[in-house]
């Protein structure tokens, strides 16, 4: 009885020994690509709970003293709420005391 040998083309064993650091680098791209998106929500997720408590104060402000606060220092000052400045620059406009405010939060990132 005769033994079969099979022998390995050259590509077929080329693509065996490239397949590993193929797949290697593959998963560190997909890695660094997850890593930005959940960045990116977090910023994002930042800028909107941000311009969520501002809100939340304002309102809140507005029904126990009958009128929106003149600034966001007051808001900071006498509301305890925690601006990271080197993270979002904070529009808070006040047309009237009684009309809301106009809040915009930009991400500096």
């Amino acid at each position: 009885m005769k033994k079969r040998v099979f022998k390995r083309n050259l590509v077929h064993s080329l693509a065996l020994g490239i397949m590993p650091f193929t797949l290697t680098i593959a998963i560190i791209v997909a890695l660094l690509f997850g890593f930005s998106q959940a960045e990116e929500a977090s910023r994002a997720e930042g800028v909107r709970l941000l311009e969520e408590t501002i809100l939340r104060v304002a309102i809140h402000s507005y029904a126990i003293n009958g009128h929106f606060p003149e600034s966001i220092d007051y808001i900071v000052k006498n509301y305890n709420v925690y601006i990271d400045r080197a993270r979002f620059v904070v529009h808070y406009e006040v047309f009237a005391s009684n009309i809301l405010p106009d809040i915009m939060i930009f991400a500096l990132d």
